[in-house]
């Protein structure tokens, strides 16, 4: 299995001082035969405008017949900070989620993380738009903003990181939302110990 992860700087795990990010620390927890293989393709700063024009070219160039190749979302909220409105990312992610299905490409999709620089309803409202383009599409997505919004740990994380990427603790419990909404399942395949 080949699963190809599209996002920004939060795929690949920026202010990680163990360079594993949430993608790392998740797929050191998923058991497969043979094992899967994880491909990154991050471009940090990147709205969801831009994740849509580019991701399909690149997904494409990985994608091997041989191989059941999935497809991971991982969205963060740069939408706020270059005035995309809610209708024109829901828009953005729903074409993008559209273009996988016409691949045939399973997605599983994981919402923005809450930012320290941005209100929390602004941020949640975000994460609230993504949800409903991918229930609507019956495609698993991971809220992480609701159960980090008020975490103690996950906003220490954040007062030492830049404000927008957490460091190692923030990072596993993203990994920790993600193994436990519905991974594995996604995967069809177990947990490793």
């Amino acid at each position: 299995m080949r699963i190809l992860f599209v996002g920004d700087e939060l795929i690949a795990g920026q202010g990680d001082a163990r360079s594993l990010g949430w993608t790392g620390r998740v797929m050191a927890r998923t058991a497969s035969e043979p094992a899967s293989v994880a491909m990154e393709l991050a471009v940090p700063g990147e709205n969801t405008a831009e994740l849509a024009a580019r991701w399909q070219d690149e997904v494409q160039r990985r994608i091997d017949s041989e191989l059941d190749c999935r497809l991971v979302v991982g969205l963060g909220s740069h939408d706020l900070d270059t005035g995309q409105t809610l209708a024109r990312a829901r828009l953005h992610l729903a074409n993008l989620l559209d273009s996988a299905e016409r691949l045939r490409m399973k997605t599983f999709v994981v919402g923005p993380p809450p930012r320290r620089d941005v209100a929390p309803k602004i941020q949640g409202d975000l994460s609230r738009a993504f949800s409903d383009v991918c229930e609507r599409r019956l495609i698993p997505y991971v809220d992480t903003f609701t159960p980090l919004i008020q975490h103690e740990q996950w906003n220490t994380d954040m007062t030492v990181s830049d404000g927008y990427v957490p460091r190692q603790a923030g990072y596993g419990l993203m990994a920790w939302l993600v193994l436990h909404n519905g991974w594995n399942q996604w995967l069809g395949v177990g947990s490793a110990s």
